[in-house]
C-alpha cells in the first residue's frame, strides 16, 4: 500500500490510501469515524458489488444506506435529497460519517451533502472508478449539476481520507477505464512530461489492466494532484490547470444531455480543442498537437466533437463557467506540451475559429 498526504492546514490534511485489497482493511477506514452513526452511499451499480464487503468492516457500527440511480444525469438537487431524508430520518447528529463509495458522481454528491448536512459532518471517499481514484476523489470539489451548467452548485470540502482499491477497477468496464485515462493524460500534459512519455509507452499495458501500470499511473495521478491541491486550495491559482479541457467539456456534457459523454471521454474531446486554440496563439506547433491527440486514440477515446453541436451552442454553454470573469469566457491553455497556462481571456474570433473547425 502507498499512503500519500494531501496537505492543507494541520487540522484538514488527509491521507489518500493507494493498493489492494483495502476495503477488506476494516481498520484503514474505522480510524477516520469519530462516532457509531454512519451513512454509506452508493449506486446500484456498485452495491451489488461492494456494498456487502463495507458494511462487514462496520458491524460495530450503527450503518444506513442510500443506494441511487447510477449516472451523471441523476447528479442533481433531486436526488441529493435522498441522502438528506436518511440523514434526518436516521436521526444522524453533527459527528455523524458519511462515506461515498463510487464513482466520480457519488462523490461529488456525497460530499456536498455532508457539506451542507447541519452545516458539516465529516465524510469519506472510496472511489471505485479510475476517474474519481485518480481525479475527483482528491481535492475536496463537491456538487451537483444544474440543466444550464455543470457542477455549477456545490461547495469546497474535503474528505478524511480517500480509500483507492485497485482491485475494484477488476469490474471497471472498458469504456469507463478509457474515460478515467483522460484526467491520467491531463496530468502528463499539464505538467508532467516525464509521466506523459511513460503513458506514451505504457498504454497497451492500462488498457490491458496490467496491476502494476495501474497502481503507477494511480499513484503519480494522486501525487501530482495533492501537490496541486496543497498549494491552492480554492482554485484561486494553479489549480485552475487542473481543469484543462473541460470548459469545452462541460459544454459538450451539458449540451449533448447529461450522461451521453462520460466526463473522461468529453474532457478528451476538450483537450483537443483546448490544444488547437493553443496553436492559434502559437503556443503549440502542429507536431504538439498531433501528439495529444494521438495518445487519447490510443487511449480510445474520443477526440471528434459531436456533429450536432453548434458553434453558437459552444459559446453560449461555455459563458457558464466557473472560471469566467466579468462575463469573459476564459480556458486553460498549453503554453507547451506538459506546461498549462493559467486561466486565459480568449478572443472570441480565435475561438470560434477552433470551433468552427470542428464544429457546425
Amino acid at each position: 500500500m502507498k499512503v500519500l498526504q494531501v496537505e492543507l492546514d494541520h487540522a484538514r490534511s488527509y491521507p489518500i490510501y493507494i493498493g489492494s485489497g483495502l476495503l477488506a482493511q476494516a481498520e484503514l477506514l474505522t480510524r477516520h469515524i469519530h462516532s457509531k452513526q454512519v451513512l454509506i452511499v452508493t449506486n446500484e451499480t456498485i452495491a451489488p458489488l461492494y456494498l456487502a464487503k463495507l458494511q462487514a468492516g462496520l458491524s460495530a457500527y450503527q450503518v444506513a444506506t442510500v443506494i441511487l440511480p447510477d449516472g451523471e444525469q441523476f447528479k442533481t438537487l433531486q436526488y441529493l435529497d435522498n441522502i438528506f431524508d436518511q440523514l434526518l430520518a436516521n436521526k444522524f447528529s453533527r459527528n455523524a460519517t458519511l462515506i461515498a463509495l463510487g464513482g466520480g458522481v457519488i462523490g461529488d454528491m456525497g460530499g456536498f451533502a455532508a457539506a451542507c448536512y447541519q452545516r458539516g459532518i465529516a465524510f469519506i471517499q472510496i472511489p471505485t472508478t479510475l476517474l474519481a481514484q485518480v481525479d475527483s476523489s482528491v481535492g475536496g470539489k463537491t456538487g451537483v449539476n444544474h440543466a444550464l451548467g455543470k457542477n455549477m452548485i456545490g461547495a469546497f470540502y474535503q474528505p478524511q481520507c480517500v480509500i483507492a482499491d485497485a482491485d475494484v477497477l477488476d469490474t471497471l468496464d472498458d469504456r469507463q477505464l478509457s474515460a478515467g485515462l483522460a484526467e491520467v493524460i491531463k496530468y502528463g500534459l499539464i505538467r508532467d512530461l516525464e509521466f506523459l512519455h511513460w503513458l506514451e509507452a505504457n498504454m497497451p499495458l492500462l488498457l490491458g489492466r496490467d496491476k502494476t501500470a495501474l497502481a503507477y499511473a494511480i499513484e503519480r495521478s494522486c501525487a501530482n494532484k495533492a501537490a496541486v491541491v496543497g498549494e491552492d486550495e480554492f482554485e484561486s491559482g494553479v489549480r485552475a490547470t487542473l481543469n484543462l479541457g473541460h470548459t469545452f467539456g462541460h459544454a459538450i456534457e451539458t449540451g449533448c444531455g447529461y450522461g451521453h459523454y462520460l466526463h473522461g471521454e468529453a474532457v478528451a474531446i476538450g483537450t483537443c480543442f483546448a490544444a488547437d486554440l493553443s496553436r492559434r496563439l502559437g503556443w503549440l506547433n502542429d507536431a504538439d498537437v498531433e501528439r495529444i491527440v494521438a495518445i487519447f486514440k490510443a487511449a480510445n477515446l474520443p477526440v471528434t466533437p459531436p456533429a450536432e453541436m453548434t458553434t453558437a451552442q459552444y459559446v453560449d454553454l461555455m459563458a457558464v463557467d466557473k472560471k469566467n470573469i466579468d462575463g469573459k469566457i476564459r480556458v486553460i491553455l498549453l503554453e507547451a506540451v506538459g506546461k498549462a497556462s493559467l486561466p486565459v481571456n480568449v478572443d472570441l474570433a480565435q475561438l470560434q475559429a477552433t470551433l468552427n473547425s470542428y464544429a457546425g
